[in-house]
């Protein structure tokens, strides 16, 4: 089953490549998209691998509780990287002059609300956590 995966995200992704060589407002080649590619592969295996796994080591240090304090460290920790990664131009204001020209509004929100988003995943987890210990408490065990 797992084969079936790896060969339907490669068949996407040829697709896909073939879709922006195809197109000439890009102006892509292959060597460029190549270059790009082996870029963020050794990025992400060299530094952000071992920053997030370092990471990760270290909230499994955490003083062990009646409930699990990880994973309620854990989700909202992925969620903001998530959120980071998709809209990382409008946090950092990038093309500003598209965005506008494209939706008529400003990036001036983005940065705002991404914190925003970040707190109340924290919060919600938090009280996510709060409760199942209550409960845990509550049931005696």
């Amino acid at each position: 089953m797992r084969a079936v995966g790896v060969v339907a995200c490669l068949a996407l992704g040829a697709y896909a490549s073939t879709v922006i060589l195809r197109d000439p407002t890009l102006h892509p080649s292959i060597l460029g998209m190549l270059t790009w590619f082996a870029g963020a592969l050794l990025l992400h295996d060299l530094v952000l691998f071992p920053l997030y796994a370092a990471a990760d080591r270290a909230l499994t240090l955490l003083p062990t509780t009646r409930v699990p304090v990880v994973n309620h460290v854990r989700l909202p920790l992925m969620g903001s990287a998530l959120t980071f990664l998709v809209y990382l131009p409008g946090i950092i204001r990038q093309g500003g002059p598209v965005a506008r020209g494209a939706t008529g509004l400003d990036q001036e929100p983005y940065l705002a609300r991404w914190l925003g988003l970040c707190a109340a995943m924290a919060g919600v987890s938090a009280l996510v956590w709060v409760v199942r210990v209550t409960r845990r408490s509550a049931a005696g065990g």
